[in-house]
């Protein structure tokens, strides 16, 4: 993640949702803060500095939770797949009943039979030739068995694989999520350890920051240029404005950045990857130039964080912690590439 960035301070709306924002992460005593007398500038820079570091693992985060969701299908598929491979061995050996039940009636089960009955007819043929007693009807059945079984411990194995990678991705996951946390932990500690009236300097600091860059939150309607499915994500990403953001998040009620821009996209049928990184690869490269409202827009690199452009320089986006969906200049970040889905 690029360290170039200079973030946007908190807002009102970022003070005064912090605690939400960061989920379990329980709002601390103002006793407990490090620095006594903060001043309102080295607050600001810190906690800046801590949403932009944030953001690098909310991502990574993003993909690993993606991946979880990937294996758990795979794991819930390979299980199906073992049921049924089952049940196709019972059924096979269920048809050797009869052959078994008729020479049990005649006097001693054949051998061959006793062999196909077992738990194990893996080295059936072999050893039913060496009896030289197998007809071309049991050699037919085990044949049939043995591929099944063959089968079914691939599947096994299979299924063990992916097991165990689910285990190793849900821990993945617990680290980017417990880093993230930590993060916003931090920086809700350097904000409760400001007084009102330096909260209230932080909060006309950023309202004065908000008007120059043009940056608005209030709900709106779309009425410009945009026409088919990009004017579906466009109108649905309007709907979103004053909605907080939350990493991780894809709706309906808060969205992190690529969470906004995939459900935007989705409401106009058109399925985009999770993440910032997965969206900008999957993606044909747009200049700035001939940027079309409803191309994504990706500021600072190709990870951090992205926006749905809307036309006459302006993109609506997912900020960061504490901020809502709201409408900025393009230009307000450094503007990377962009993408058109």
């Amino acid at each position: 993640m690029g360290t170039h960035r200079r973030p946007k301070p908190p807002s009102r709306a970022r003070i005064a949702t912090l605690g939400m924002a960061a989920g379990a992460v329980g709002l601390l005593p103002a006793q407990s803060q490090a620095a006594p007398n903060p001043s309102v500038d080295g607050v600001r820079e810190q906690v800046e500095e801590l949403y932009e570091e944030a953001e690098a693992p909310t991502e990574e985060y993003n993909s690993v939770l993606e991946k979880q969701r990937k294996l758990q299908r795979e794991v819930d598929s390979a299980q199906d797949r073992l049921a049924r491979k089952q049940q196709e061995i019972n059924e096979l050996r269920e048809k050797m009943g009869p052959l078994a039940a008729e020479q049990y009636r005649t006097g001693a089960i054949d051998p061959t039979v006793r062999l196909f009955l077992s738990s194990d007819p893996d080295d059936y043929l072999d050893k039913a030739q060496t009896l030289g007693r197998t007809s071309d009807r049991q050699a037919a059945a085990l044949r049939a068995l043995e591929g099944k079984q063959r089968e079914l411990a691939q599947e096994r194995a299979g299924a063990a694989e992916r097991l165990k990678s689910l285990r190793e991705t849900r821990m993945k996951a617990k680290e980017k999520k417990d880093e993230v946390q930590a993060k916003l932990t931090e920086a809700r500690e350097l904000l409760n350890s400001l007084t009102a009236a330096q909260r209230a300097r932080m909060e006309a600091a950023q309202e004065r920051e908000d008007a120059a860059a043009g940056s608005s939150d209030a709900p709106s309607s779309y009425n410009g240029p945009a026409s088919g499915r990009a004017k579906a994500a466009i109108e649905f990403a309007y709907a979103q404005l004053g909605k907080p953001y939350e990493w991780g998040s894809t709706g309906p009620d808060s969205y992190d950045c690529s969470g906004l821009v995939g459900a935007a996209w989705r409401s106009a049928g058109v399925s985009l990857p999770r993440t910032v990184k997965q969206m900008y690869d999957a993606g044909r490269k747009v200049s700035q130039a001939d940027l079309q409202p409803g191309d994504i827009i990706y500021w600072y690199n190709d990870t951090q964080h992205n926006g749905i452009y809307i036309g006459d320089g302006k993109a609506i986006h997912a900020p960061r912690t504490g901020k809502n969906i709201e409408i900025t200049q393009v230009s307000y970040m450094p503007f990377y590439t962009a993408s058109r889905p």
